[in-house]
């Protein structure tokens, strides 16, 4: 095969795991998709931006992908505090 046909690879990261991938684009899904196990509904997905503001990354969103991409993974926004309030006051269903 020459290498004309030769199809491209990109290397990217995932919380510093390393990944090599064909696709010149792919979606936040298909990214949350290469670790195993996946990445899960608890948790977000950020493009790394140096210099910048890091960009969260929709499960529906395309991503231009290139060699060296960066991407990490943190805590999905919860408010715990609203459920500990109720429990606090009594006004959990069933208590």
């Amino acid at each position: 095969m020459s290498d004309e046909h030769k199809q491209e690879e990109f290397e990217i990261q995932i919380d510093r795991q390393h990944f090599k991938v064909a696709q010149r684009q792919m979606t936040g899904q298909q990214l949350r998709n290469l670790p195993t196990p996946p990445i899960g509904p608890d948790r977000d997905l950020f493009e790394v931006v140096p210099g910048g503001s890091d960009r969260k990354i929709g499960s529906n969103d395309v991503v231009e992908i290139r060699n060296g991409l960066r991407f990490f993974t943190a805590p999905a926004q919860i408010n715990p505090g609203a459920i500990a309030w109720g429990e606090h006051y009594g006004l959990v269903a069933g208590k």
